[in-house]
């Protein structure tokens, strides 16, 4: 009865999808106060029955009621409570359940926090919320129900994929549709202003919010994703140029570009129509995510299995989408007016050198990704396209826009002086040399390219920490006066300073991890010792253990320095009997920012293959991502994203209304 429940629910939510996406712009036409108010009370009540069919689904999971199938098919009476709960997404069915919730979330939050908005906007914004949502609900009731019975249940399920059985998968996926479903409002929002023929400051005021909250959501997603291929799947790598990894990252990048980008047309009220363009691209990116992932065109442990129909269907709102959008665009955005006049030299040429680059990046990614596709789909012809293509492309794109990442907080809206910017960066560049040249002394003939990545990384933090400190004058007023002006800065201002020393510090990491960490495989019996990097590493004990749904061999190594014990790790091998399938359990062991990680291969009678790593600097690899979304946070606390439009817009829009 549940299920039944969650599924009527269901049908009730795409009901009121259809009434959103329409009666509220018939009613606009018509003039019709009543029928406008319509759309914000149904975009709310649209939420509360996803949610209900959301719970109804985690209620059967829960229960382990295997008469729902797709419960059947992802669960087991004995797994652990927790990823009974994590199996509701663990699955295609349950994560477009899970998309929609989202969906219907920022519908809901838009309708709620909308009044400054414009009734036109508002109106135009919620019925294309209500369109995607009808195309979603019409996929899962018509190819994709969670809700199906079986008519004989089976005692016992099949389990869920060993692989998604971590506490990483009740984080990452949740995240990462936070950040591909929030794309949607910036395209609302886009959309919404192609219909109007309108676009301008409070445009972008309005816009930012949900595009940074976005923005923070996707990089915690795509950061917690690396982080659990990182340890879980065992072959210590953390980024893999997996297609289905390019597919999370290109709307990030896009996202990234729109916000720079959104930040010069609230301020000068230019770049719109490229502002507009970017907030479609950034949806049709998480579009094609979502298709790359479900159709079955790629084989990846992101993806899930499905048959051709649901290929076909997400194909086609793919095109009706991106295709209806891009069309529109064609035809209204001429129609939209220019803003104000900047020099090459400004903070608004820096914003736009940033997008330049980030979109650059983002097409090389894209070409990388879907090429391969394509031609095997015109000629049958497969040929792969990996790490070294992108290194090799996405790398040299990167590096200019690094170099230029400290100027443009240093340099002045509408124009800047570029000399006074450099001097200005001085002491930066300064320690950068240094950290270069120190690290081509210490490390004695190692990676040539080392010590060029961990000279640009300081100066890209010292460069940030440079801004802060000109906008505080910590150089030229004494300390206290310096540090409160440093608390009264504005939010944004914080905000980019994290985001900056972020990717410097993740850029610390990668150079520490991909230059200089080591791997040693060896096989080992008991009482063998491996050594690496300083580290000696003695197999004491294999034994086995049994966990709630699985059988494990646990490798007990203990870790010695300089013959001091300084840890314990314990790899394991673990058995799903349920699944017929086997996992291996990388151990970790923490020193400061570096980690020693261990990692089970084949257990024989002969020995126990062993892989040992040692990876220096990698836990700034996503300590760069967390000050980022703290970043966000910050600017997300400004005050001047909750008060709505600039006044002068404001009584821009007054003055048309009264017209």
């Amino acid at each position: 009865m549940i299920a039944e429940a969650g599924h009527f629910a269901l049908i009730l939510a795409l009901v009121l999808s259809l009434v959103q996406l329409s009666v509220p712009v018939w009613g606009l036409r018509r003039g019709d106060a009543a029928l406008i108010s319509v759309g914000p009370m149904t975009a709310v009540a649209q939420f509360a029955f996803v949610a209900l069919s959301f719970i109804a689904l985690t209620y059967c999971y829960v229960t382990s009621d295997f008469s729902v199938f797709n419960v059947y098919q992802n669960s087991h009476s004995a797994q652990p409570l927790i990823y009974r709960f994590t199996s509701v997404w663990g699955n295609h069915e349950g994560s477009m359940l899970l998309w929609v919730l989202i969906l219907a979330t920022f519908g809901a939050l838009v309708a709620l926090f909308s009044a400054p908005l414009p009734i036109t906007l508002r109106t135009h914004v919620l019925a294309v919320q209500g369109a995607i949502a009808t195309a979603f609900y019409l996929f899962i009731l018509f190819s994709s129900n969670p809700f199906a019975r079986i008519a004989q249940a089976p005692m016992e399920g099949r389990d869920l994929n060993p692989i998604l059985q971590d506490l990483g998968l009740a984080v990452h996926p949740p995240m990462l549709y936070l950040g591909y479903v929030g794309c949607s409002i910036s395209f609302s929002f886009a959309v919404a202003a192609l219909i109007e023929g309108r676009i301008d400051a409070a445009w972008a005021r309005w816009v930012r919010p949900w595009t940074l909250l976005t923005w923070l959501f996707l990089t915690g997603g795509i950061a917690m994703g690396s982080y659990w291929a990182y340890y879980e799947l065992g072959w210590g790598g953390w980024w893999f140029w997996d297609p289905v990894e390019n597919a999370s990252l290109m709307p990030w990048i896009a996202g990234t570009a729109l916000l720079h980008s959104a930040v010069v047309m609230e301020k000068r009220e230019a770049l719109k129509v490229w502002t507009v363009l970017l907030a479609i691209l950034a949806f049709s990116l998480s579009l094609l995510g979502t298709f790359l992932v479900r159709s079955g065109v790629l084989t990846s442990v992101h993806t899930f299995a499905a048959d051709p129909s649901r290929g076909v269907f997400i194909l086609a709102i793919l095109i009706f989408f991106i295709g209806g959008s891009l069309a529109l665009y064609a035809w209204r955005a001429p129609m939209l007016k220019t803003g104000g006049l900047f020099a090459p030299i400004s903070r608004e040429g820096a914003l736009i050198y940033n997008n330049l680059f980030l979109s650059a990046a983002c097409a090389t990614i894209f070409v990388g990704t879907l090429y391969p596709l394509a031609l095997e789909a015109v000629t049958g012809e497969k040929i792969s396209v990996g790490a070294p293509f992108f290194n090799a492309t996405f790398g040299p794109l990167i590096l200019p826009l690094l170099i230029a990442l400290p100027f443009g907080p240093l340099l002045a809206w509408k124009r800047g002086d570029l000399y006074a910017a450099s001097q200005r960066l001085l002491v930066a560049v300064g320690i950068g040399v240094f950290g270069m040249a120190a690290t081509f002394a210490a490390q004695t003939g190692g990676p040539v390219l080392a010590p060029f990545g961990i000279g640009l990384a300081l100066y890209v933090i010292i460069g940030t920490l440079t801004d802060l400190a000109e906008r505080a004058g910590f150089v030229r007023l004494p300390f206290a006066t310096a540090l409160s002006r440093a608390r009264g800065l504005p939010g944004s201002a914080w905000g980019t300073a994290f985001a900056h020393l972020g990717v410097g510090v993740m850029l610390l990491g990668v150079v520490g991890e991909t230059q200089w960490g080591a791997e040693k495989i060896a096989s080992m019996k008991v009482g063998d010792t491996v050594s690496l990097r300083h580290y000696d590493l003695t197999l004491d004990a294999t034994f086995p253990r049994t966990g709630p749904n699985y059988r494990e061999t646990v490798i007990r190594l203990t870790v010695r320095r300089n013959g001091h014990v300084i840890g314990v790790l314990e790899p394991t091998k673990r058995a799903f009997a349920a699944r017929q399938m086997t996992t291996s359990e990388a151990a970790l062991l923490t020193r400061g920012v570096s980690q020693l990680y261990a990692a089970v291969g084949e257990v024989e009678a002969t020995g126990t293959t062993v892989r040992i790593y040692h990876k220096p600097l990698v836990l700034l690899i996503w300590l760069g991502p967390l000050l980022m979304m703290f970043g966000a946070l910050l600017s997300l606390s400004d005050r001047r994203l909750r008060v709505g439009a600039p006044k002068p817009a404001r009584r821009r829009i007054a003055a048309e209304a009264a017209e």
